[in-house]
């Protein structure tokens, strides 16, 4: 296992310490499970890919890519005005 450095503001690391003891874990061990639940770009698209075949067989939904960006587009407009931006 190696060590890492990360520098991040105080507030960030000590919201992120109280997290971690929250759930009983050290902050080592909040960050592992943490980067465990995350995906990178390109293992969202894989699944994306997947999601949209698995939808394509069992309903025949295949969107254009003009749809697909419209939908794109309303999901972002909806995430903004529940996040408040």
């Amino acid at each position: 296992m190696s060590d890492a450095n990360v520098r991040i503001p105080e507030e960030t690391g000590d919201r992120l310490a109280a997290i971690a003891a929250v759930e009983g874990l050290s902050l080592r061990a909040y960050l592992a499970r943490l980067v465990e639940t995350l995906l990178t770009p390109a293992e969202r698209a894989e699944r994306a890919e997947k999601a949209l075949a698995a939808l394509k067989e069992w309903n025949g939904y295949a969107p254009r890519a003009a749809e697909d960006q419209d939908l794109g587009s309303e999901l972002d407009r909806r995430l903004a005005r529940v996040s408040g931006q």
